[in-house]
């Protein structure tokens, strides 16, 4: 008899400790109201000044402020936008939306499977909200907490250097079974991506054979206004009230920046003009969007964001967030880093490798690529290891970072990596981690587009003010958040944030964020996992 076999014996009447609640979430609380179409809450955010002396002691000063956040209830019709629509990432996500639409199922070997959003934080996550009468944590989707735009509800479009319709675009992917794109090509058949921005110096060379989809025009100023029309049409054709639009295209190398050119927002719109030749593909589509008051998110590891895009995006009050993707191997060492380390353990080398053979990996064989890549996976765990300087004194005592991929083309979209962890613990003894890992790439990559296109939604949604002395707020006192949205660097290798911000890639910490600003916009108090009503009973006066 198994051990499984034993311990399905052991479950069959036990109590669950936990149980996720399948309705909406509805506060009662005198720090939050719905009226005039907003939900209106008031937030006690606590924090610390940290007050460090010559001798290295820290004074803690605990000091309080109240917000109030106001947020339109109702979620806006939604359109995404995908540059590289073409592509492995573009084609599952629209095959999944679709699938999901259509109720579409499909056969293999083992079953008939249904179409689902899994790996979605926003449709298939759950956030704990408190205890029930009988001491069991009551979770809820994350979904349920308030109102988000729904997935199956988002209409899709995009640009892509290939001309590919969606269902060819989906079968040479080859990312999700058979069955499935056949049964799902009379729906996508008809989709066809609009002519891309293009610039041969920015991509590899071995991508200019795809490149037979593109705006005429070389004049980087006829290429922008070009995109602008290109949303505001998809806007007007599709009766949208919003749009996100996010890069999921391959990489480009990186942009020079310098004065004159792109360090302000007056200066990157000059040099459009000029057809400068540092203006990126990328940045172009940015400042189209950020310009039609669209979102936008750069999936990719190249400088999208030069500082003249940042200030134009403040200036007119848009979204962005980046950088690059964090999906796989990536996601998973920020969460192994920040558990070894915070169990006190020093880690000395990381040595990762990763291989597949899709048209992203393929494209990082040109050494130029590769650059922008290297340095965002190399990155991520650099907040984890400045945060215990009892481990890593300052002056360069960091683990040997060592990060290799490779171009297999027989493998498709299917990913394997191999991660060697070896740290120090106790009196110095070696303790050494090993992991295997095969996925598909872009069903890894997919959820995350879409989550980030309804998290920008939401969040655009979302104004606040705070208090004064006396406890009160004007109506025209509030103000939307940063236009750099760095609650969405769960979903990033190199997240951007406002000035002042340190960067956060703790997976752990990222995902409370995301989750305490949510209980803020209702009313609640963040999560903070003590349950002093077990370990220290309240008692009756």
């Amino acid at each position: 008899m198994t051990d499984n076999t034993e311990q399905r014996k052991r479950s069959i009447g036990r109590v669950a400790g936990a149980i996720t609640a399948s309705g909406l979430l509805t506060v009662k609380s005198p720090n939050v109201r719905v009226e005039d179409g907003f939900i209106r809450s008031r937030f006690r955010y606590v924090t610390v000044n940290a007050v460090l002396d010559e001798e290295g002691n820290v004074v803690a000063i605990p000091t309080e402020r109240f917000y109030r956040f106001k947020t339109k209830f109702q979620p806006r019709k939604l359109g995404l936008l995908q540059v590289g629509w073409g592509g492995n990432n573009g084609s599952t996500v629209t095959a999944a939306v679709v699938a999901n639409q259509q109720g579409v199922s499909w056969e293999t070997r083992d079953r008939v499977h249904l179409p689902n959003y899994n790996g979605s934080l926003t449709q298939a996550a759950t956030l704990r909200v408190g205890f029930d009468d009988h001491g069991r944590d009551v979770f809820v989707p994350i979904k349920s907490v308030i109102p988000m735009a729904e997935p199956n509800n988002i209409v899709l479009g995009g640009w892509d250097i290939s001309g590919f319709n969606l269902a060819d675009a989906m079968d040479r992917a080859g990312v999700l079974e058979p069955d499935l794109r056949r049964k799902l090509r009379p729906h996508m058949e008809t989709m066809k991506p609009l002519p891309a921005a293009f610039d041969r110096q920015f991509i590899a060379k071995n991508q200019v054979p795809r490149a037979d989809n593109i705006i005429e025009s070389q004049d980087k100023q006829v290429q922008l206004d070009q995109l602008r029309r290109d949303i505001r049409d998809f806007k007007e054709q599709n009766g949208l009230e919003f749009v996100v639009v996010v890069w999921t295209g391959n990489s480009e190398r990186y942009a020079v920046e310098s004065e004159g050119v792109n360090d302000t927002a007056d200066n990157l719109l000059s040099s459009i003009k000029s057809s400068h030749q540092e203006v990126s593909p990328s940045t172009l589509y940015c400042v189209a969007s950020i310009l039609e008051g669209c979102p936008y998110v750069n999936g990719s590891p190249q400088n999208t964001f030069v500082p003249g895009a940042v200030e134009l995006a403040k200036k007119h009050n848009v979204i962005i967030s980046g950088d690059d993707f964090k999906s796989g191997q990536t996601k998973m060492k920020s969460v192994l880093a920040d558990y070894l380390i915070g169990c006190g353990v020093k880690i000395k080398t990381m040595v990762t490798y990763n291989h597949l053979g899709n048209n992203d990996m393929y494209q990082l064989t040109d050494e130029v690529m590769w650059k922008p890549k290297s340095a965002s996976k190399s990155r991520v765990i650099e907040d984890i290891v400045d945060s215990n300087g009892t481990l890593y004194k300052a002056g360069g005592d960091s683990p040997d970072h060592v990060v290799v991929v490779k171009y297999v083309p027989f493998l498709g979209d299917s990913k394997r990596d191999v991660s060697e962890y070896t740290s120090e613990t106790f009196m110095d003894c070696h303790y050494t981690t090993i992991m295997h890992n095969e996925c598909l790439d872009s069903a890894l990559c997919s959820p995350l587009i879409l989550d980030l296109a309804i998290f920008a939604e939401l969040f655009s949604r979302v104004l606040y003010a705070v208090e004064d002395e006396n406890g009160k707020v004007k109506e025209e006192s509030f103000s939307s958040m940063e236009s750099a949205m760095s609650v969405l660097g769960f979903y990033m290798k190199i997240p951007r944030t406002p000035p002042g911000e340190p960067i956060v890639n703790a997976l752990g910490r990222q995902k409370s964020c995301i989750e305490n600003l949510l209980r803020a916009l209702v009313g609640l108090e963040p999560e903070n996992n003590m349950l002093l009503e077990t370990k220290c009973p309240f008692t009756q006066a």
